[in-house]
């Protein structure tokens, strides 16, 4: 299957991201049965050619590879891999409106308040500023802890 996304991209300048299947609470089985890590597609790509890109801040937690053959790229997200989250710039709001600092972090911070109240903008950047320094090193996926998510449709994952 990777064939016919790479011809897929082969003429279009766009960024094609694979997102590496994640343990969450409800979907442990589906994870044990059809989890492959992103090692194998990236082993596939650099041997097939492609570059590994240095990364651009826009790149957020992917790793990109580009091909002088291809005017498109590929984008591999893969949390397992080891400092990934060192390179996550990622938040995400709920919503019911909680702030997630991580796709498997615990609770969330709430930001309903402040974002009802147009006149709030500067505590809503206190809160999320404080929220930030607070933000863990690292997920523990490694350790089959998914935290309190139990599908990532939840927080918009």
């Amino acid at each position: 299957q990777l064939d016919t996304f790479l011809n897929w991209i082969q003429h279009r300048p766009i960024q094609l991201r694979f997102i590496e299947l994640m343990e969450t609470g409800e979907g442990s089985e589906l994870f044990r049965k059809h989890h492959i890590s992103g090692q194998v597609l990236r082993d596939e790509l650099l041997r097939r050619g492609w570059i590994h890109q240095l990364r651009q801040r826009s790149d957020g937690p992917a790793q990109v590879f580009c091909h002088p053959d291809y005017a498109g790229e590929i984008g591999l997200i893969m949390p397992y891999e080891k400092d990934f989250c060192a390179t996550c710039n990622r938040l995400r709001v709920s919503s019911i409106g909680k702030l997630h600092l991580c796709l498997f972090g615990e609770g969330g911070v709430n930001l309903r308040d402040l974002l009802e109240d147009d006149t709030q903008q500067q505590a809503l950047e206190a809160r999320i500023s404080a929220a930030l320094r607070e933000k863990k090193q690292t997920h523990f996926l490694h350790q089959n802890n998914t935290g309190i998510t139990q599908n990532l449709s939840y927080i918009g994952g």
